[in-house]
């Protein structure tokens, strides 16, 4: 996925953001186990959001160990457990079909990272996609898709996202309780929507120097990447809609332990990395905050 989906974690209790990065690095442990060293790469915060989402909500068991990343100091980890294996292999199917679809965007020469990283993770994703077929064979039906709508430049922003809503939606397949699966069909595909809008969004100005799709341009018709006053405002409200739907059918379900995350995610997370992108200060304030995570590991290691 893509980075976008970030809880505020400078406004969260300690004891949350604490939960936060047990679950964080629990999802890392999971891949390393289930998939290998390499696989821990694909760590993000957006595949965390999912092993949250698929979790329980009760108090987990915790490891406590020291790492690559961590080599001084050990820290707690929340234990491999259904919800971080099922969001592990999804994370990993996830992960090389996007590098799959950036060999096919590209030409040779700027294809070969992803050529050359697919690779790296193909006999994860083969594994992976062994345990959990049907989630892999949805994931290429909509790329596909995608891919289509590519093809033909397909100026609806709308039949774009649906494909890539419908691709995150399927990730909830699995979950046996009927209502809950529901709930999570409903977020997951919302989110999908707004995370493929966000990165399009987001790609403005590098698509209109490069001439690569971009249904939002095609759509509000911005040839050199830059927002009229009508159409942010017009692309705003339709943001605020999908995270509106997310959290219409959060309320219908109790989240135990994450709840507070959970909120703090959909109610203030997203609209601030929305607002963001459409200010186009998103990479710098993410670049702000690894130097600043930086920092704060440095400081806990001293």
């Amino acid at each position: 996925m893509f980075g976008y989906v970030c809880p505020p974690l400078g406004v969260l209790p300690e004891e949350e953001q604490e939960r936060f990065r047990e679950a964080y690095c629990g999802l890392c442990h999971t891949l390393g186990r289930r998939f290998g060293f390499r696989t821990r790469f694909i760590l993000n915060y957006d595949f965390t959001f999912l092993a949250i989402l698929f979790s329980d909500g009760q108090e987990p068991d915790r490891g406590c160990a020291r790492c690559v990343v961590h080599p001084c100091r050990k820290r707690h980890y929340q234990q491999p457990d259904p919800a971080l294996e099922l969001a592990a292999d999804e994370s990993v199917i996830l992960a090389y079909w996007q590098l799959r679809d950036g060999v096919a965007d590209h030409g040779f020469w700027k294809g070969l990272q992803y050529r050359f990283l697919s690779r790296l993770l193909r006999g994860a994703y083969r594994k992976a996609a062994a345990l959990r077929p049907d989630f892999d064979a949805g994931t290429r039906e909509q790329l596909r898709q995608l891919s289509a709508l590519e093809a033909e430049q397909c100026p609806s922003m709308d039949r774009a996202a649906d494909a890539f809503a419908a691709l995150l939606g399927g990730a909830a397949k699995e979950v046996e309780d009927p209502i809950r699966r529901r709930v999570l069909e409903q977020i997951l595909y919302h989110l999908g929507r707004w995370i493929y809008l966000v990165d399009a969004a987001d790609d403005l100005k590098k698509d209109a120097r490069s001439g690569d799709y971009n249904p939002v341009a095609l759509r509000y018709g911005l040839t050199d990447g830059t927002w009229t006053a009508e159409s942010r405002h017009a692309f705003a409200l339709t943001l605020d809609h999908s995270v509106h739907m997310m959290a219409t059918a959060f309320e219908l379900w109790d989240f135990g332990r994450w709840q507070k995350i959970l909120e703090s995610t959909l109610y203030t997370g997203l609209f601030s990395v929305g607002a963001a992108v459409l200010n186009g200060t998103f990479r710098a304030s993410l670049r702000g905050q690894y130097r600043k995570k930086r920092k704060n590991v440095r400081k806990s290691h001293e």
